[in-house]
């Protein structure tokens, strides 16, 4: 039975659930995204997040919503879908809103994608459902400060069939411009051992798009949740999980817990690092050029048709060599002049022969030689006022950092953070290593950059 209408639905969980001032929230959801740790560059098409208070999910579901501040200007249009918790519904509850009310501002709602879903026979314009469901208003804030202005629609599933969410889902697909979210906590009010148990199971299914795996006790939104993996599995997504835990983890008691996690769902395989998918053929090429070092005094020549692609992009790397635990020597590129295959055994060469800070390595010490192999992502220059500003702005034990002043340049791995931990110790060593004065600069220039690592020194 319809309703009459209600034009703007207003937040009803603000001041619970999240908080009310707009200040505040803003900082907090700020706060949230740039404590996240997910590293992924690409854009998703679907996510899945938790719903419950932000001092207990909030961090969970940050690892998903900070994927999505790249597809600021590209995602226009958010599909959310989530579990009613306060009103019974046999198929899928419709808002006649066009607008959802946030403390951050309105959101519109996309009124034309929700007339079309409006003529399903199983769908039903119910605004009792949406007035004082969670699920869904919880998002906003972090979809609204992640993606700035879109339109959402928004839907509650009650009993439906997986396959009818998921044909629901396929009717509103679209391009790069819309993103699916669903919105389920997991497992509910057992013990914490039990509760990282079965939390488990759920992410093995969901990691392998098996929705038959996931019953009702795993995940308040299961039934969403199901339709999601199969678009996914027939759609050829890949599914990444970015982060399991519970509130015994995020800022509640052990007792009895509520378990959380975030997925995120892209469009075709996942580009992975050339280190993850030969990372063997990397070490073993930099062992070869070494021996043929040995023999022939000079690095090892490629043999480009039998080197993976991925092998002959363009590429920065540094080859690390140790020796019964102790440094051997450590050349590097700082940009990609060379392909990845040609600049590793350039360096691997250089590190056994031309480090200065060694002799060069003699045909005994190969036993027992432990290697790596460094590929550098983009350098990033980093803005800062003083050094005491650049010391804060360095993400510790991640952040590769290279600095430049007076005609010297110098440049640590995020390995040398395990010697020099601390931040303002590591850029005084820098400067050191670079022959520069221990004396604030207003000229120093600095770039940071992140490393993919295979071999002895694997982050």
């Amino acid at each position: 039975m319809n309703e009459n209408p209600m034009r703007v639905r207003p937040a009803a969980v603000a001041g619970m659930f999240y908080p009310e001032d707009p200040d505040g929230l803003r900082q907090e959801v700020a706060e949230y995204l740039s404590g996240a740790k997910t590293d992924i560059a690409e854009v998703p098409k679907a996510l899945i997040v938790p719903h419950a208070g932000y001092r207990f999910s909030a961090p969970v579901a940050a690892e998903a919503y900070a994927l999505l501040v790249a597809g600021r200007g590209k995602i226009r249009r958010v599909v959310l879908i989530g579990p009613t918790h306060r009103v019974a519904v046999a198929g899928f509850a419709l808002s006649n809103a066009e607008v959802f009310e946030t403390p951050l501002g309105p959101v519109a709602v996309d009124v034309d994608a929700v007339a079309r879903l409006a003529e399903r026979s199983d769908a039903v314009r119910m605004d009792l459902a949406h007035a004082q469901e969670h699920c869904l208003e919880v998002q906003l804030p972090f979809l609204k400060e992640a993606l700035g202005d879109i339109e959402i629609v928004p839907v509650l599933a009650g009993q439906v069939a997986p396959e009818a969410v998921a044909d629901l889902l396929n009717d509103l697909w679209g391009g790069p411009e819309t993103l699916f979210v669903v919105s389920s906590d997991l497992s509910h009010y057992l013990s914490y051992d039990d509760c990282v148990t079965l939390d488990a199971v759920t992410a093995q299914a969901i990691e392998s798009l098996t929705p038959e795996k996931i019953d009702r006790p795993q995940a308040c939104g299961r039934l969403p949740i199901a339709g999601l993996l199969l678009c996914a599995k027939t759609r050829g997504l890949t599914v990444k999980t970015l982060d399991v835990r519970n509130s015994g983890d995020t800022a509640g008691p052990r007792g009895q817990v509520v378990g959380y996690g975030a997925w995120a769902f892209f469009d075709g395989p996942l580009e992975r690092p050339v280190t993850e998918t030969h990372g063997a053929a990397l070490l073993a090429l930099a062992e070869a050029s070494i021996r043929h070092g040995l023999e022939h005094g000079a690095p090892l020549d490629i043999d480009y048709d039998n080197t993976p692609l991925e092998m002959i992009d363009p590429g920065a790397t540094f080859v690390t060599l140790h020796s019964r635990g102790r440094l051997r020597g450590c050349i590097g590129s700082v940009r990609a002049v060379r392909t990845i295959a040609e600049d590793v055994a350039v360096n691997a060469y250089g590190a056994a022969f031309g480090d200065s800070r060694f002799p060069p390595l003699e045909a005994d010490e190969l036993n027992g030689l432990e290697i790596s192999v460094s590929v550098l992502g983009p350098m990033e220059p980093i803005s800062f006022t003083d050094e005491r500003d650049l010391v804060a702005k360095l993400d510790i034990g991640v952040d590769g950092l290279v600095i430049a002043d007076h005609g010297r340049r110098a440049l640590f791995l995020p390995q040398v953070w395990g010697q020099v931990p601390d931040p303002a110790m590591f850029l005084v060593q820098l400067k050191r290593k670079a022959g520069l004065s221990l004396d604030e600069s207003p000229t120093l220039q600095a770039w940071r950059f992140r490393v993919d690592v295979v071999g002895r020194d694997a982050l």
